[in-house]
């Protein structure tokens, strides 16, 4: 028997309303992953979802049903702040089948970042499409310290958030960045023209896991990827 959730989420993000909504629902792969977006009402969303509300620059949802009683609906409200920046607030809802508090607690916290992350893309690479690389972490990056063994890797032992940090990637050499994100479960890295995700999923039965967002011109996600990807792995080869 599944259970209802509701998710709500509001935070300022430093751009027009028009950006965060292009964002939302154009350019996801700076952000989240690449989703196609049918822009209308009634148009073909994410996941076979369907666009319920079309309202641009302030509103837009989509939401999709299933078997028994299951739904899962995503709405993006935005409006303008006196200074020119913009307030969002989004609200997930839907139904989970099994392990309701876990999946809850997961959605939440990935809430928060995805949000986060959309607002980094709206300030430093609006309006841009990026390459798109996502790395899943072996099996033995399930267990319960495996999140602690990549920050320090990444040697955030020595850097916060809003601080910076350098890390050597074969194949890649130095990645500088700035830490934009930083709690028990996430870790937010950006650069000039990159943003690099990583998730702690071990904390909600999964692995660690981590996407790549590339703003340059012609950059090879695969490459990219790749080399992250022996990164990933190489920390938990026994």
């Amino acid at each position: 028997m599944g259970k209802e959730f509701k998710i709500v989420h509001e935070t300022e993000v430093d751009g027009t309303p028009q950006q965060v909504f292009d964002a939302a629902t154009g350019g996801t792969s700076g952000w989240m992953w690449p989703m196609e977006i049918e822009p209308k009402l009634g148009g073909a969303g994410p996941f076979g979802s369907t666009v319920t509300v079309w309202e641009p620059p302030h509103r837009y949802s989509n939401r999709m049903e299933g078997e028994g009683g299951f739904f899962n609906q995503l709405d993006f409200d935005i409006s303008e702040l006196a200074d020119g920046t913009s307030w969002l607030r989004y609200v997930h809802s839907g139904v989970f089948f099994e392990d309701w508090d876990n999946q809850y607690d997961g959605a939440a916290k990935h809430t928060a970042f995805y949000l986060h992350t959309l607002g980094q893309y709206v300030k430093y690479f609006a309006g841009q499409q990026a390459a798109f690389a996502d790395v899943q972490g072996p099996a033995a990056s399930s267990s319960a310290q495996a999140f602690v063994a990549v920050k320090h890797a990444l040697g955030l032992y020595d850097a916060g958030a809003g601080g910076h940090l350098s890390v050597t990637i074969a194949g890649l050499g130095t990645v500088d960045a700035v830490v934009d994100y930083l709690d028990d479960n996430f870790v937010g890295l950006r650069t000039e023209d990159a943003m690099i995700r990583f998730f702690g999923r071990n904390a909600f039965g999964s692995v660690v896991g981590m996407t790549i967002h590339l703003f340059a011109e012609g950059a090879d996600a695969q490459a990219v990827g790749a080399a992250w990807d022996s990164w990933l792995n190489g920390l938990f080869e026994q």
